[in-house]
């Protein structure tokens, strides 16, 4: 099995720590490994160095080479820029079939998720690989912890062998009432974005539904391998598709399997998420560094600095060394608001 890591994404739910020249999965939030070296971390044990794969963008290249040197430096995927996952997926189908025609089944992993449990982890990619080898596309559904709205929902059907169901369907995010039923029908996982397949499943999968990406990929991959100028290679891929795996291919498939799990799984989509996986004192409230809560609960520091609470609740304060950010914590996914002012008014300094 290759291991195929998706880190492109920009992170602006993490302004201000994440920038535009150092993304959400560079940085260290939980540990003093970044987030891409902590998903890299996790595969070690099943997968070899020279069998993982990173795909980035073209911007966010020598950032992926310098948080993991273990790799081989042909193994970084170079889309010219950010697009969506079905197009980053398809330029990595189209390099990894010529670097490697026997090789049956690949994972993918989004760069900046944290999972706890990594012995269940490692044990879900094996028995997904095992699945895999039907011509079936899989995915990993995480067994809801509660009626969440932020995340996308795969229907599980009939069961294939234990462990293992066909999916239904997927669904959007839902609204409160419509999560609560979902929980309460006890058949609906949380969409991880993590993916297993032969390639060979996946490439009939492009085939038969994004044929324009499928085609648009190899001719990248082909100007790439006769070293064709990057503005080349530049216009060829502007013209793919910008739509998801999930919406493009998944969705459409007629052979899909899910395998319901539960390692402790964050997608980590917001410094209130950040928070929830964040170590915290008695009363809640969690420091980067050092710090003193006097009266204070569930708030979340990130911060070099020793921070002092006074009689505050339910924040989220992140510093840098040019901006800060203090938020209430249930509306830290707003911070996106900020990116867009920030953008608007052409404060390209601080983006």
């Amino acid at each position: 099995m290759i291991a195929l890591i998706m880190a492109g994404g920009s992170g602006t739910r993490f302004w201000p720590a994440s920038r535009a020249a150092n993304p959400k999965q560079f940085l260290r939030v939980t540990e003093n490994r970044s987030m891409l070296q902590l998903t890299y971390d996790r595969l070690k044990p099943l997968i070899q160095p020279d069998r993982v794969y990173v795909v980035t963008a073209a911007s966010q290249a020598r950032l992926v080479r310098e948080n993991l040197p273990e790799i081989p430096h042909e193994n970084v995927i170079i889309e010219p820029f950010g697009m969506n996952t079905a197009p980053c997926i398809a330029l990595a189908l189209a390099q990894l079939r010529m670097q490697h025609p026997d090789t049956e089944s690949m994972v993918v992993l989004p760069a900046d998720h944290v999972i706890k449990n990594v012995d269940v982890f490692l044990a879900s990619l094996a028995r997904a690989e095992e699945v895999a080898q039907s011509g079936a596309l899989v995915t990993f559904g995480i067994i809801p912890q509660y009626p969440a709205t932020g995340y996308g929902y795969i229907e599980g059907g009939k069961e294939l062998e234990p462990g293992v169901l066909e999916v239904q369907r997927f669904k959007e995010k839902p609204n409160v009432e419509t999560a609560t039923e979902f929980l309460r029908q006890g058949n609906f996982y949380w969409n991880s974005g993590m993916f297993c397949w032969t390639l060979d499943a996946l490439h009939k999968a492009f085939e038969d539904h994004l044929p324009q990406a499928l085609q648009i990929a190899e001719d990248v991959a082909e100007l790439r391998l006769t070293g064709a100028p990057e503005e080349d290679i530049a216009t060829a891929y502007a013209m793919m598709p910008k739509t998801s795996v999930d919406i493009g291919i998944m969705e459409r498939a007629s052979r899909r399997a899910v395998i319901p799990v539960d390692y402790g799984w964050s997608d980590v989509g917001s410094w209130k998420a950040m928070a929830d996986i964040s170590s915290a004192d008695g009363h809640g409230n969690s420091f980067r560094r050092r710090g003193v809560a006097i009266d204070a609960f569930d708030n979340y520091i990130y911060s070099d600095k020793f921070v002092a609470l006074i009689g505050v609740e339910n924040l989220c304060v992140v510093e840098t060394e040019d901006s800060i950010l203090i938020t209430a914590k249930d509306r830290s996914e707003e911070v996106k608001k900020v990116v867009e002012h920030l953008q608007q008014e052409k404060m390209d300094d601080l983006l």
